[in-house]
């Protein structure tokens, strides 16, 4: 069924649930093998849920941290703020305990609540909850009925979540949205990547990215089944384990699976990469076993998807979807539309949310850009990677691209590194087999100028990943304090 987002103005998982009690709405492992629940069944473990969120004083407006890997508890969870008017706060596992706390202090959190495996993550004890598999569900004479009358309305233009950002300029912004940003971005997605009632999408990305997130609001509001992952499963292993009509995936999460079992992905109705730039040699590989990929441009700020493209060897992102306006300007991209998030929790009060927009409503990415000549955005890489050498501008992510496409070479950052003559020199952290510098030199001046080959290389360092993006700036510090190197803010 098509939805207007004019017409939602209730939980899209309730309304699902009034519609198409009986579809499939998630799958979960449990017991060793994969458990399926209907629409019915999730929207009265939800109302349950807020129900026991409201007894233990959680208000409209309260912040929740949830921290987990994804799980059966963090999707009831989402969807019981949704409910409840709370804000839906999901915080990487992986970060420290003191990273989290003070998180927890500059964002005032209200409550907590965590698996059992991240208990001792919290700076405060958690909110205690019936969550898991084996909880008992309401029994009612008629679940048809009972479901139809916990579709309540709800606003849904207030806030309703925080997604941290990747940091990828410092610390973390806090970015916030409203139930409005997922629904027209679920909606603009389907117009290039179709998913219907019967579908199923695996939760491969987790809740606390923006991608995760998405894939939850778009399987709800189609009616699709939404695919859990299962514990200690490999990629390979997980995809074996449940027939998948839609997967989404990083670079790293597909150079694997198509090291490891490519025939997993065979039947795939849309694979969605995204993370990042997507080396040409992977989609190159995608072409022979017909999988229909798609490339995209996407941002947290912009509820995920931005433009989207049939991957091509072209590198193009595609144009923007419904709901979502760009343009650029001095090669920087610009985004507005229904998509664009409320603002970012401000760091001098965690009450206030502060958007930064121009005059007419645009937000500056930070990302450079250019179109093709058929309306295509080709991403060129970030404003804050850009530095100077000599007078001439050195954009990282070009010469990463070369790097990476070498064999042998599974990962390249390349920064400056300072120099009293030309300001700043580009070096190069390299992951995987290294040719002779000689080599290398020799081969990226085939395609770039001579000036922007980098003058070093250097192995990649033991630095630990904790989010899905590369951690550039620490991987960029790591080296630099290893090697004693004298590194400048990039222009």
């Amino acid at each position: 069924m098509k939805h207007s987002q004019e017409s939602i103005d209730t939980s899209p998982l309730h309304l699902m649930a009034t519609q198409a009690p009986a579809q499939i709405a998630l799958h979960h492992w449990h017991d060793g093998e994969y458990c399926a629940i209907d629409y019915a069944q999730l929207a009265r473990r939800v109302k349950q849920c807020s129900q026991q969120l409201d007894s233990l004083g959680v208000r409209p407006g309260d912040k929740m941290a949830c921290i987990d890997q994804n799980s059966l508890a963090l999707v009831i969870l989402y969807w019981a703020c949704i409910e409840l008017g709370a804000i839906f706060c999901p915080l990487n596992p992986r970060f420290p305990r003191a990273q989290i706390a003070r998180l927890a202090e500059r964002y005032d959190f209200n409550y907590f609540w965590a698996g059992e495996a991240y208990q001792d993550l919290l700076p405060e004890p958690g909110l205690t909850l019936t969550l898991d598999a084996k909880a008992p569900l309401t029994k009612t004479r008629d679940s048809k009925k009972a479901t139809k009358t916990e579709a309540i309305k709800i606003d849904t233009a207030r806030p309703c979540n925080i997604i941290l950002t990747s940091g990828s300029s410092g610390m973390p912004k806090a970015a916030v949205h409203c139930l409005n940003n997922h629904i027209a971005s679920a909606l603009g997605s389907t117009q290039k990547i179709p998913l219907h009632r019967g579908d199923n999408w695996l939760l491969s990305l987790p809740l606390f990215h923006i991608g995760g997130l998405a894939i939850v609001n778009r399987c709800a509001l189609a009616g699709a089944a939404l695919t859990l992952p299962a514990p200690r499963l490999s990629q390979a292993e997980q995809l074996k384990a449940i027939p998948l009509t839609h997967l989404s995936l990083v670079a790293t999460q597909l150079v694997r699976l198509l090291n490891d079992a490519p025939e997993t992905l065979k039947g795939l109705k849309a694979l969605l990469l995204g993370g990042g730039a997507i080396d040409e040699r992977l989609i190159e590989r995608l072409v022979p076993m017909g999988i229909p990929a798609f490339t995209s441009y996407g941002m947290t700020e912009m509820s995920s998807q931005i433009t989207t493209a049939r991957a091509n060897a072209q590198g193009s992102c595609g144009m923007p979807l419904p709901g979502r306006q760009l343009k650029i300007v001095d090669e920087v991209i610009y985004v507005r539309g229904e998509t664009l998030f409320l603002g970012y929790l401000s760091d001098k009060s965690p009450h206030e949310i502060t958007r930064p927009l121009d005059e007419e409503g645009w937000f500056c990415t930070q990302d450079r850009g250019r179109l093709t000549p058929e309306g295509e955005l080709l991403i060129l890489g970030r404003t804050d990677n850009m530095f100077i050498c000599g007078g001439e501008n050195i954009q990282p992510e070009e010469i990463e691209a070369l790097l990476r496409s070498y064999p042998g070479i599974e990962e390249a950052l390349v920064f400056g590194v300072a120099d009293e003559e030309f300001g700043l020199l580009p070096a190069a952290i390299i992951k995987g087999e290294v040719a002779s510098p000689e080599v290398l030199d020799g081969f990226l001046c085939q395609t770039i100028a001579r000036f922007k080959r980098p003058r070093r290389y250097i192995p990649w360092p033991e630095v630990e990943q904790t989010g899905l993006k590369l951690a550039r700036k620490q991987v960029i510090q790591a080296v630099a304090k290893q090697h004693k190197l004298a590194i400048k803010k990039p222009a």
